[in-house]
């Protein structure tokens, strides 16, 4: 009830809400029920990127209540970004199986062709979408409770905590980029096949995926 009274206040909140309601409902219209030499026709390629747009939207509504409502300026939100991408990553690629170039059921290919013999116990578990889901939020929000208690009881702030956040950030690419953290390496997580069934090729998926998206972050503005 108190979301609703200050949403009635805000009047720049009720028209970006707006807007994203007219998009997540006009896109797929458009893609669907017009033909590729319409002028209005929206491709799928263009409603998968579109789609990206609002993830990424989603991460600057995340930086802006921190900075902007906090004062606290962190130049590691992508980490956290990445950590909750990555967790899902991990999902898609155990959904690949045999499917695979090297048709192992367990291990993804970048694994195989590292010659890993079994999978990592990090891996384990993901092969649950429910699993996958609540590690999207927990891995980093353990780690940003971590991080924000060590500076804050040190009493790091201003252009110090910046520092760190970005140093962070730094940090885990570089071992994200090692094949030896079991992460992909440098290539990272590819060749997505479905989710929860549903292929990842399909017009139908990408359509829905980007209505999640657009959902996900009239949520997080909320």
């Amino acid at each position: 009830m108190k979301m609703l009274n200050v949403l009635k206040a805000d009047r720049g909140g009720q028209i970006f809400l707006a807007l994203l309601l007219l998009i997540a409902l006009v896109v797929p219209l458009l893609n669907q029920f017009t033909t590729a030499d319409n002028p209005l026709h929206i491709s799928t390629y263009t409603v998968a990127l579109l789609g990206k747009y609002l993830a990424f939207a989603l991460l600057a509504v995340a930086v802006d209540l921190v900075w902007g409502y906090l004062g606290i300026l962190s130049l590691g939100h992508g980490a956290f970004f990445a950590l909750g991408g990555y967790a899902m990553g991990m999902y898609l690629m155990r959904q690949i199986g045999e499917r695979g170039v090297y048709g192992d059921p367990l291990l993804p290919d970048f694994m195989v062709f590292l010659n890993w013999d079994s999978l990592p116990w990090f891996w384990h578990g993901f092969d649950m979408f429910w699993f996958a889901m609540l590690m999207v939020m927990v891995v980093p929000g353990v780690l940003a409770f971590v991080f924000g208690w060590l500076a804050f009881r040190s009493r790091v702030t201003g252009v110090y905590l910046s520092i760190i956040t970005q140093a962070l950030t730094y940090a885990l690419m570089l071992a994200f980029f090692r094949n030896e953290m079991g992460f992909g390496g440098n290539n990272g997580l590819t060749d997505f096949k479905d989710i929860l069934g549903f292929s990842l090729q399909e017009d139908s998926t990408r359509i829905a995926l980007f209505v999640a998206s657009a959902l996900a972050l009239a949520l997080g503005y909320l």
